[in-house]
C-alpha cells in the first residue's frame, strides 16, 4: 500500500564552486600554476598582467556565484541580463588599491637540469666497443632493455628467450643467452645485470683485486648467503673456522659493495624533483615573519575585448539571435573567470590564516630550531584557530613546503600526537621519536639494543612508553631490528 508524507530532512551540499576551491586549496604552488594555465587556456574571458581598465572591487565582491549553474534549466534569457554588471566603470581598479608584498625577486625562477646520456643509452654505447655479430648485438640489447633502473635483470631466462622469440622475431636458446650476459656483466657499472642481489654482489667482488680478506668475503657470499643476511656471524666463524677480526674484515668488503649499482648511475633518466616552497618564514628582529609565495599571487583580471562585446551588444539597436546567443556565451565566461578570481583570492586567504597559526603555534621551535620544542599539534588545533573545517586544514598542510632558517620543511610534519612524560606533561611523538633515533645511533653495534630494552632506556629518561609502541616508531623511523642492526 503506497503512502504520502513529509519528512523533514537537513543536508548539505557543495556547490561546484566550493568544490573547485578546495581542490585550489589543495594544490601545491607548482600544480597550482599548471591549474592556472589550464583555466587561461579553456577561458578567454580571463587574463594575466596588469590591465587599466577592469572590474570595480563591488562587481567582483558583491556578486553571488555559488549558485552558478551551465545547464539549459538555468539558462537566462539574454534580455534579462543586466549588461552594467559586465562593463567596467572609471574608478581605480580593486587590485590597484591593494598592498602586495611580493615582488618579482621572491618569486623561485626555475632551475635548468642538464639531460645527460640516460643510463640505458650509456649500457647501450659500452656494447659498441665489443665485437658481437648482429644476431648477439640484437640479443645483447634486448637484455640492456631488460635493466630496471637499479641495475637488475629481474626475469628468468626462459621468459627472456620466449619474450624475445614472440615479441621481436628473434630465435635463440637460454646457452646463447647466458652467454650473452656474460658480456653484459663486463659493462659498468660493475653488478648491472645481476638476476639477485646475491650475483649483484658475486660479480662486483670478483672485479676486486684478489686478497684474503676478498676470497674470504667471495666465499661467504657463494656459500653462507643466508647466514649472512640474516647476520648469524658465530656460525659463519664456525662454518669458515676464522677469527672474529678475519670476519670483520671481510664484512668490510662486503658493506663497500654497491646493491643498487644502477641507482649510482649519474645520468639515469629518473625525474629531478624541485621542491618549491609555498611560505617563508624569516626572523626580523626577533620575530616571525611569514609570506607567501609570489607565484601564488598571480595578477588576474577580466578580458577588456569580452567587456567591450557586452558594451557592443548593449549599444546595438537590433538585436539578432546571433548576438543572443553570443551575449549568453560571453556572460558565462565572464562568470567563470570572476568567480576563478575571486577563488584565487580566498585560496591565498586560507594558505596565509592557516599557515600564520601553525607559525604562532610552533613559535618557540621556529625561533631557535630546538626540535624538542616543537608542540603535539593536531589539525583540530589549527581548526580551532582559525574558524576553519579540519578538511580545510589538512588540504592546506597536506603536500605543502614551509622555508624556514633551518630548512625547507613539509607543513605536515609539524602536526604530532601528544603523549605524557613521567611529570604528566604533554610532549610531541616527534621529541622521543629524536630521542628514540639518538639511543640507537649511539648504542655499541656489537651488542644492539632490543626494543624492550629502548623501552626502558625511555622510561629512565622520562618517557614510559610500552615496546610496541616502541616499535612502531623504530619501523616509522625505517630502523631494522636489533638482529639487523648488529656489526661484527
Amino acid at each position: 500500500m503506497l503512502k504520502q508524507f513529509l519528512n523533514l530532512k537537513i543536508s548539505q551540499k557543495l556547490s561546484p564552486q566550493q568544490i573547485q576551491l578546495m581542490k585550489l586549496i589543495q594544490l601545491p604552488t607548482q600544480a597550482f600554476e599548471q591549474r592556472l594555465l589550464e583555466e587561461m587556456n579553456e577561458n578567454p574571458a580571463l587574463e594575466t598582467g596588469k590591465e587599466e581598465d577592469i572590474y570595480e572591487k563591488d562587481e567582483f565582491e558583491n556578486e553571488q556565484y555559488d549558485d552558478y549553474d551551465d545547464s539549459e534549466a538555468d539558462r537566462v534569457d539574454a534580455e534579462d541580463i543586466n549588461l552594467d554588471d559586465y562593463l567596467s566603470s572609471d574608478e581605480t581598479p580593486d587590485y590597484k588599491t591593494q598592498v602586495n608584498n611580493y615582488s618579482d625577486d621572491d618569486d623561485d625562477r626555475e632551475t635548468p637540469f642538464a639531460a645527460p646520456v640516460s643510463f640505458h643509452q650509456d649500457l647501450i654505447n659500452q656494447l659498441n666497443t665489443f665485437i658481437l655479430s648482429d644476431e648477439e648485438r640484437d640479443i645483447a640489447e634486448f637484455l640492456v632493455g631488460s635493466i630496471d633502473d637499479m641495475g637488475y635483470i629481474r626475469r628468468s631466462t626462459p621468459d627472456i628467450v620466449d619474450d624475445m622469440a614472440f615479441t621481436q622475431g628473434l630465435y635463440t636458446n637460454e646457452k646463447q643467452v647466458e652467454s650473452i650476459l656474460q658480456i653484459i656483466h663486463e659493462l659498468e657499472p660493475t653488478g648491472v645485470g645481476a638476476r639477485d642481489l646475491q650475483e649483484c654482489l658475486l660479480l662486483q667482488l670478483k672485479h676486486k683485486t684478489p686478497t684474503e680478506s676478498v676470497d674470504l668475503a667471495t666465499a661467504i657470499i657463494e656459500q653462507q648467503f643466508d647466514a649472512f643476511a640474516r647476520k648469524h656471524y658465530d656460525k659463519l666463524v664456525q662454518k669458515f673456522n676464522i677469527s672474529n677480526e678475519q670476519l670483520r674484515k671481510a664484512i668490510h668488503e662486503i658493506e663497500r659493495l654497491n646493491p643498487k649499482p644502477g641507482g649510482s648511475f649519474a645520468g639515469n633518466n629518473k625525474i629531478t624533483e624541485n621542491v618549491v616552497p609555498d611560505f617563508t618564514i624569516r626572523i626580523i628582529d626577533g620575530e616571525l615573519e611569514l609570506t607567501l609565495n609570489g607565484r601564488n599571487a598571480p595578477a588576474l583580471h577580466v578580458s577588456k575585448d569580452y567587456q567591450e562585446m557586452m558594451q557592443t551588444y548593449k549599444d546595438s539597436k537590433d538585436k539578432s539571435n546571433s548576438q543572443k546567443d553570443a551575449v549568453q556565451f560571453i556572460k558565462q565566461k565572464l562568470d567563470s573567470a570572476k568567480w576563478f578570481i575571486d577563488a584565487i583570492k580566498q585560496r591565498q586567504d586560507t594558505l596565509f590564516v592557516t599557515m600564520n597559526a601553525i607559525m604562532h603555534y610552533q613559535q618557540e621551535y621556529l625561533l631557535d630550531g630546538d626540535e624538542t620544542k616543537i608542540k603535539p599539534m593536531i589539525l583540530k588545533d589549527i581548526a580551532d584557530r582559525v574558524g576553519l573545517d579540519i578538511s580545510t586544514v589538512s588540504r592546506v598542510a597536506n603536500s605543502k613546503y614551509v622555508e624556514t632558517p633551518y630548512g625547507t620543511k613539509l607543513i605536515k610534519e609539524f602536526f604530532s600526537e601528544a603523549m605524557k612524560n613521567d611529570q604528566g606533561e604533554d610532549v610531541s611523538t616527534l621529541e622521543i621519536k629524536n630521542i628514540l633515533k639518538t639511543i640507537i645511533e649511539e648504542e655499541d653495534k656489537q651488542k644492539p639494543l632490543a626494543d624492550d630494552l629502548l623501552a626502558e632506556i625511555l622510561k629512565d629518561k622520562g618517557y614510559p612508553i610500552a615496546r610496541r609502541t616502541i616499535a612502531k616508531y623504530r619501523e616509522q623511523l625505517e630502523i631494522p631490528v636489533a638482529r639487523m642492526r648488529r656489526k661484527i
